[in-house]
């Protein structure tokens, strides 16, 4: 299957891969949500699969995480997006997939970090003894790591050329 880019409510998307049924589903590039945070890893399928920059609506949200990291019925473990049940094929070799894989965990874990940083807390309690606001952890993270990853993977699903 070969990598597209295409555009749908706003917002540049990247097609990740099929499912049996010929559903696409794409992931939306990253958007500076609220003025303090990265909203990213949404996957979306459209009410126009195969031309979503004409869709109506959109048909499903669900996050990238979902798509990977769990251990299946049979006790095998789904690493990366070649080898999720979802999917019957994908836009990315199995290194390109395991690339992927790694680069989403690592935002996951950043932007987590940064919301810490940001709050000080996880969020269970504001009542603790140990307050971890670091403002400069927190920007470093939003402006100078998180952007590198984001290009990176917006690099590996873009087509060549494209």
């Amino acid at each position: 299957m070969n990598k597209q880019k295409s555009h749908a409510f706003d917002k540049d998307i990247y097609l990740l891969g099929v499912d049996e049924d010929g559903v696409r589903y794409w992931l939306e590039a990253p958007r500076w949500d609220c003025g303090w945070y990265w909203g990213f890893g949404y996957i979306e399928t459209y009410t126009n699969n195969l031309h979503p920059d004409l869709a109506r609506d959109i048909d499903s949200h669900s996050h990238f995480d979902g798509l990977v990291w769990f251990k299946k019925d049979n006790g095998d473990y789904v690493y990366h997006i070649n080898e999720s049940p979802r999917f019957v094929e994908t836009v990315v070799s199995d290194a390109e997939a395991w690339e992927l894989s790694d680069l989403m965990k690592r935002f996951y874990v950043l932007k987590e970090s940064a919301e810490i940083f940001n709050i000080g807390t996880a969020h269970f309690t504001s009542n603790t003894r140990h307050d971890s606001t670091n403002k400069n952890i927190e920007k470093y993270i939003n402006e100078v790591e998180l952007p590198k990853i984001f290009k990176a993977i917006m690099e590996l699903l873009t087509p060549t050329g494209g």
